[in-house]
């Protein structure tokens, strides 16, 4: 992956989702590599073009900076509901050394995100503007869910 997808003035770099999930990718880097990376070096691998998913082999096990990649995606989410409904978002993450598993967002004792993972070593978005409306349209998937089922939210 030497070609660089995203480039430093790229004005979603703005946007509060990826400014989250950037915060989010930051915070899984325990060793500080991120430390003196731009933003946009940061989030660049969670774009996948064409070109990048052929590189993938299609049959393979993910390794531990993909795996943090999935939770501080599922992180970013969680807190993009929590600023949305005011209520504490929890991502549950379970995921096989083969790459397949579950990821899960709960409010209270609601469910208000399943997701089944497969080939997690080939986990990204085409784009970002495709990671954005990914972000959107689950985290507002799940806002609806708690307005509809407030009381389970709540316990």
């Amino acid at each position: 992956m030497t070609e660089v997808l995203i480039s430093a003035n790229d004005e979603l770099l703005k946007n509060p989702l990826v400014r989250q999930l950037v915060v989010q990718l930051r915070a899984q880097d325990s060793y500080g590599t991120y430390d003196t990376w731009s933003d946009d070096r940061v989030i660049d691998p969670m774009i996948l073009s064409k070109e990048r998913r052929r590189e993938i082999p299609v049959v393979g096990d993910p390794d531990e900076i993909t795996i943090s990649r999935v939770k501080a995606y599922y992180n970013a989410v969680s807190t993009t509901i929590e600023k949305e409904c005011g209520l504490m978002a929890t991502p549950v993450i379970n995921i096989s050394h083969e790459g397949f598993g579950r990821a899960m967002v709960i409010v209270g004792k609601l469910v208000v995100l399943d997701k089944v993972l497969r080939d997690v070593h080939r986990f990204g978005f085409d784009t970002l503007e495709k990671l954005v409306e990914e972000i959107e349209k689950v985290s507002s998937k799940a806002v609806e869910l708690i307005n509809a089922h407030g009381d389970v939210a709540r316990l």
